[in-house]
C-alpha cells in the first residue's frame, strides 16, 4: 500500500487541507493508498498558480515544450512495470491491459505531442494571400495559433494512464497549463503522471493535480474564473451539468461522453471478427469503454449464428483476478457500480430480453465482478438497448435490411462509434456514411491514433487526438496588415 499521497499545486506537493481518503483495489476490496482530498480553496488555489505560469509557459519556444514532453514519455517508460501494476490495482484491468494500454499508450501520447510537425500548426484553409478589404484597399492576412489558456482537466476512472495524457499532452504542446481533476477512484496513477512531468523539467504551476472525492473539487476547478476551457470524459449527465456552468463564462469545451455503439451485423460477414470484435465489450476494462459495441444488430440470416457464438465467446472467458496471466476479465469498479450493471441485467429480463450468457455474480471469493452477459430477443425500445450500462453486458437486436439496419442504429441519444460488419465493402462504406455517429468502425474495433475522436448527438462536443487536439486546445488569431 502506498503512502499518504499529496496534492500537486504550484509546482509543490502540498498536504490537503481535506484530508485523505482510501482508493481500493476492485479485484480483492483491499485498500491500494490514501489518496488526498482537496478544499475547494486549494482547488481555486491550482487554477490561480496555472494562471500565473501560462504567460511564461506559453512564450515558451515549442522546442522546448517538445522537450519537456519528450522527456517526461521516457520517464513514465522506464517504470513500465511499476505503473502498470497500479494501475491495475486502481482500475482491476489486467496487467497486460494496464501495461500495453494504460501507461504505455500515455507515454506514446507524451512521445506523439513532442513530435509536432510544422503544419500541424496551420489554420485550415491558411489565409496567406492578399485580398480588397473595402476603401482601406488591399490587406495582408494570416491566421495563426494561440493558445487557449488555463484549461481544467477532468478525466475518466476507466484509464488513469491515457485518458489524462490525451488532454495534458497536446495541451501543453499549444502552450496552454493545466489544473488535472482525476477521477476519485484512481488518481493515484495520475499522481504518478505528475511526478515525471515534474521531474522532466515542467515549471511549477504549469501541471497542477488536485483529486477529491467531494463534488466541490470538480466544481471549483471548472467555474474558477481563472479557467479559459474544460476538457472533460465522463457521463452524459455530468458533462450537460459542466456545459452550463461553462456557457456562463463562455468557456471552451471538449465534451467526450456516453455511447451505446451499435454494431451493424450484416448476413455477409465474416462472423469470426465480428464475434472477436464484439467480444471485447465483455473483456476490454469489463465493458467500462464508451466505445464499445454494446449494441449488436444482426442482419436475420445470421442471427441466430452469431447469437450462438457470442455464448460460445462469452462464457470461454476467464473471469478473476486480473494479475493472473490467463484472465481476460476483471472486475468492474466499485460495489455500487456492480449494483447498477446488475439491475440493467435483471431490468432486461423484465422488458422480455432473454439472458443467454452470465446474468450472474461470478462465485469469487472478493471483488466487484460481473460475468460476461449477453441479453438475445432485444427491442430498440428497451432501457437496456438505450441507455449505457458500463459493464460486460450486450444486447441484440435482430433487423432484415439495410434501411431498417441503420433506422436502428441510429435510434440512440448516443452517436460516439458505431461499427459496420459485411463482406461487401462498398455497402459498409455507404452505410457508415448515413451513420450518425462521429466514427465508425469497418470490420473492426481498432483505432487509428491519429483520426479525430469524438461524438455526434448526446456523445460530446468537440474532437481530439492526433492533429485535432492541437487545433481543439488552441485558439484561432487573425493578424492583418496595410498591403
Amino acid at each position: 500500500m502506498t503512502a499518504r499521497q499529496s496534492l500537486f499545486v504550484g509546482g509543490s506537493w502540498v498536504e490537503p487541507e481535506g484530508g485523505h481518503y482510501e482508493v481500493i483495489d476492485p479485484a480483492t476490496e483491499r485498500p491500494v493508498g490514501w489518496a488526498p482530498e482537496a478544499s475547494r480553496d486549494q482547488v481555486r488555489a491550482a487554477c490561480a498558480a496555472a494562471r500565473e505560469a501560462f504567460g511564461p509557459w506559453s512564450r515558451t519556444a515549442p522546442e522546448e515544450r517538445a522537450a519537456v514532453l519528450a522527456r517526461a514519455a521516457g520517464l513514465i517508460a522506464t517504470r513500465l512495470k511499476e505503473h502498470a501494476e497500479l494501475a491495475a490495482a486502481e482500475t482491476g484491468a489486467t496487467l497486460r491491459t494496464a501495461r500495453a494500454l494504460q501507461v504505455g499508450v500515455a507515454a506514446a501520447r507524451f512521445r506523439r505531442y513532442a513530435r509536432v510537425e510544422p503544419a500541424e500548426w496551420a489554420v485550415p484553409p491558411q489565409i496567406n494571400e492578399a485580398g480588397p478589404m473595402g476603401r482601406a484597399g488591399v490587406m495582408g492576412a494570416l491566421a495563426v495559433r494561440q493558445p487557449v489558456g488555463v484549461v481544467t482537466c477532468i478525466t475518466s476512472y476507466n484509464n488513469p494512464w491515457a485518458n489524462p495524457a490525451g488532454k495534458v499532452a497536446p495541451a501543453l504542446a499549444m502552450g496552454n497549463t493545466v489544473v488535472v481533476k482525476p477521477a476519485p477512484q484512481d488518481p493515484l496513477s495520475v499522481y504518478r503522471m505528475a511526478e515525471a512531468l515534474e521531474a522532466a523539467g515542467v515549471p511549477p504551476g504549469v501541471v497542477n493535480v488536485v483529486s477529491g472525492t467531494r463534488t466541490e473539487v470538480g466544481e471549483a476547478a471548472v467555474a474558477s474564473p481563472d479557467v479559459d476551457m474544460v476538457s472533460f470524459t465522463g457521463s452524459t449527465a455530468v458533462g450537460r451539468s459542466i456545459a452550463e456552468v461553462c456557457g456562463r463564462g463562455m468557456k471552451r469545451q471538449l465534451m467526450e461522453l456516453g455511447g451505446k455503439g451499435a454494431a451493424l451485423v450484416f448476413d455477409d460477414a465474416d462472423l469470426a471478427s465480428a464475434v472477436a470484435g464484439i467480444g471485447t465489450t465483455f473483456s476490454f476494462y469489463s465493458g467500462q469503454i464508451c466505445t464499445a459495441p454494446t449494441r449488436v444488430l444482426a442482419q436475420r440470416g445470421i442471427h441466430d449464428r452469431l447469437v450462438e457464438q457470442l455464448v460460445s465467446y462469452a462464457t470461454r472467458l476467464k473471469v478473476g483476478d486480473p494479475r493472473e496471466p490467463d484472465t481476460v476479465v476483471g472486475p468492474v469498479i466499485s460495489a455500487a457500480h456492480r449494483d447498477r450493471v446488475e439491475s440493467y441485467v435483471e431490468l432486461g429480463r423484465k422488458e422480455g430480453a432473454v439472458v443467454v450468457a452470465g446474468g450472474q455474480r461470478p462465485d469469487l471469493p472478493a471483488g466487484f465482478y460481473v460475468a460476461p452477459t449477453l441479453l438475445a430477443d432485444c427491442g430498440s425500445g428497451m432501457r437496456v438497448a438505450r441507455e449505457e450500462i458500463f459493464g460486460p453486458v450486450v444486447v441484440v437486436i435482430p433487423f432484415d435490411d439495410e434501411e431498417e439496419g441503420i433506422a436502428l442504429a441510429d435510434d440512440t441519444d448516443y452517436g460516439l462509434i458505431d461499427y459496420v460488419w459485411s463482406g461487401d465493402v462498398a455497402r459498409a462504406f455507404r452505410v457508415a456514411r448515413r451513420l450518425r455517429a462521429g466514427g465508425v468502425g469497418i470490420n473492426t474495433v481498432g483505432r487509428n491514433m491519429e483520426a479525430p475522436f469524438g461524438g455526434f448527438k448526446q456523445s460530446g462536443v468537440g474532437r481530439d487526438v492526433g492533429s485535432y487536439a492541437l487545433h481543439t486546445y488552441s485558439e484561432v488569431q487573425s493578424i492583418v496588415w496595410p498591403g
